[in-house]
């Protein structure tokens, strides 16, 4: 939906309860926003920057079982829901209509009269599985209203469906499963132990379903569990030495054994096949020094389409079983892919793919003629994004001479001089900053011209397990360090103001950007952070239960005499008094991961010492603005504070 600001006219944004208020030439926030310290937001600035906020994205959901259409999910209005699009480039027809986001659609997969999916509230992340029939259009809840629900396999004949629940005490997933046309069979399979659990598919002859247990970024096991009883057998070796993970799993058309990746033997997610008598390892891609980010086995069993990462970028390859052999597989344009389904025809292979330059939108390839259709073609406001900028790969030595990279974005030519600098750090830690569409960003390099750069610093995924290990635990301050050596970088580049740097990152970032805040404060001009821990201690204390020890592998255990005396010495939090510069904190209300506390504690501390601070905090929202609404004041406040304090 197009909104246009006008002086004192009211704007109500479909699927919301709140509204937005332009009066006396500024924009004024919705009452579902907490706004503290931010100037009023002029309404010609809001108009100008509008175009940015109208970009759209459509990812695949799900094949239909018989007939060539599919399930996506995309924003006409405020959140994204459920469409069904039933040929190429056809209508994009909501089917759900809810305040807050949908997703993970999947049909019954014999006759597709029905699909699941799930959806939570405000952000809270305590997502329910629901029943959409296309008969009547009736919504029907299948879980049980208040716990979280996540993940969803279909037995291959249909009648079952399981999943991962937190309903027994709110800590540790349990494997559930029922038939979704009878929301009373719902039953607990399997009560385990630990957050980490999660459903990959059901075997062949229904009998089975494999299982993951994650214990953190570099650590995962894959099981093998009754369908009936619960009971589980280990499929992939414990105690081997160096710990290993397993990314995804599927099964094998005839039963005999399983496909994964992992990291067995190897710095890298190889592709793998795994014996189920023997439990032996064939690797599929011994040559491959890049991850394989994700693949999906064609329904006879005959063919693997996979993508690698390969600094930063996404290749599709195709693999033949039967010969195993790699298959010529077709050229896809540079970007990033995800998504990947197989339609039970076995030629159309559906996925998403995004550039710099393109949002994401869902495509198909039929892999025996190379052909690629494109399903959805999104709405950018109206700009021609052909011309966005390109990202541009850098590395830098760092303090213990590793080489750092990142992505850098060039303004314009229209921009002369040395150009102020947003350093944008990924969220994770065990991310990536790759070549996505930038969306908002794009207005930082085009109209304000600043050049943004994203950094992959230690503990980021792409280059191998060793390097996500380098920031565990007491090992954290390394990361901080990356950031000031690229500070350092910054200064010798001709075309950069290192006098002049803002830096912003969301989740982890969001702390990396307080730790940036606090210890190098004399080397930054402001800062932007997004649901960030503000101290890793009261973090692990308060995060909801059932994330709570796997974070606590990668940034140590706080019951720990020694761990927690290191966390709380490092903490902004414990350090505010070093924070001088004008710091913009954003969070949201509900947040599941980062709790809303992290944010108030800094907000309250830094602002004792005086340092000028801005809050922002929608109470309808989780980690992170997912509502479009919400999205928009927090770029309107986002770029008058850049105006006053980095560009000033």
């Amino acid at each position: 939906m197009k909104v246009f600001l006008k002086t004192t006219i009211l704007l109500l944004l479909a699927a919301s309860v709140s509204v937005v208020v332009a009066q006396d030439g500024v924009v004024a926030p919705a009452d579902n926003l907490v706004v503290e310290g931010i100037p009023k937001i002029p309404l010609t600035m809001a108009e100008e920057i509008n175009r940015y906020t109208e970009f759209r994205y459509a990812g695949l959901s799900n094949w239909h079982p018989t007939r060539r259409e599919m399930l996506i999910s995309t924003r006409f209005a405020n959140t994204s829901q459920i469409h069904l699009v039933k040929f190429p480039l056809g209508a994009r027809t909501q089917l759900t209509f809810f305040r807050d986001g949908t997703g993970g659609a999947s049909y019954q997969p014999i006759d597709g009269n029905y699909f699941v999916f799930s959806k939570g509230v405000g952000g809270n992340e305590n997502y329910q599985k629901y029943r959409y029939d296309f008969a009547t259009g009736a919504i029907t809840l299948l879980t049980d209203g208040k716990s979280r629900n996540t993940g969803g396999v279909w037995s291959n004949a249909g009648d079952l469906y399981a999943y991962e629940s937190t309903r027994r005490n709110g800590e540790d997933v349990d494997i559930w499963i029922l038939n979704p046309s009878d929301p009373k069979s719902d039953r607990m399979l399997a009560q385990l132990k630990g957050g980490g659990w999660g459903v990959y598919e059901f075997s062949p002859d229904n009998k089975n379903l494999l299982i993951a247990e994650g214990i953190s970024a570099n650590e995962s096991y894959v099981w093998l569990m009754d369908a009936a009883t619960g009971n589980k057998t280990l499929l992939t070796p414990k105690g081997e030495g160096e710990k290993i993970l397993y990314g995804t799993a599927q099964f094998s058309k005839d039963g005999k054994g399983v496909y994964v990746t992992t990291d067995r033997d190897s710095e890298f997610q190889r592709l793998a096949y795994v014996d189920l008598a023997t439990k032996q390892h064939t690797y599929l891609t011994p040559s491959l020094n890049w991850d394989v980010d994700s693949f999906a086995l064609s329904w006879d069993g005959r063919t693997i389409a996979f993508v690698t990462n390969e600094d930063g970028l996404s290749v599709l390859h195709l693999f033949d079983t039967v010969g195993r052999k790699e298959l010529p597989a077709p050229k896809l344009p540079a970007g990033v892919i995800g998504s990947l389904e197989w339609h039970k025809n076995n030629r159309d292979l559906g996925f998403g793919m995004e550039s710099a330059r393109a949002t994401y939108d869902t495509y198909s390839v039929d892999v025996t003629t190379g052909k690629i259709e494109r399903w959805t073609e999104s709405e950018t406001g109206g700009i021609n994004t052909k011309n966005f900028s390109l990202p541009e790969v850098v590395r830098w030595k760092t303090f213990d001479d590793k080489m750092i990279s990142g992505l850098y974005y060039k303004p314009p030519a229209k921009f002369s001089g040395k150009r102020p600098v947003i350093i944008d750090i990924h969220g994770g830690p065990e991310g990536q900053a790759r070549p996505w569409f930038q969306a908002e960003n794009n207005y930082f390099v085009n109209e304000l011209g600043l050049a943004v750069i994203q950094p992959n610093v230690r503990g980021s995924t792409g280059y191998g397990k060793t390097f996500v290990k380098l920031d565990n635990g007491f090992l954290r301050e390394g990361s901080y360090k990356d950031i000031a050596a690229l500070i350092d970088w910054i200064k010798t580049r001709p075309d950069l103001d290192a006098d002049r740097i803002m830096v912003t990152g969301g989740s982890y970032g969001g702390h990396m950007t307080l730790a940036i805040a606090t210890f190098y404060a004399d080397r930054i001009r402001c800062a932007l952070d997004i649901v960030g821990p503000s101290n890793l201690v009261t973090f692990l204390e308060n995060t909801s239960a059932y994330r709570r020890d796997l974070r606590r592998v990668e940034y140590g255990d706080e019951r720990d005499p020694k761990m927690r005396e290191f966390l709380n010495r490092i903490a902004p939090l414990n350090n505010a008094d070093k924070i001088v510069k004008p710091l913009f904190v954003v969070q949201g209300g509900n947040d599941p991961r980062v709790p809303l506390s992290e944010s108030q504690q800094i907000v309250r501390t830094v602002r004792q010492k005086g340092t000028p601070v801005w809050y922002l905090m929608a109470k309808d929202e989780g980690h992170g603005f997912a509502k479009k609404q919400n999205r928009d004041f927090q770029l309107y406040a986002t770029v008058l504070f850049i105006k006053e304090y980095l560009l000033n």
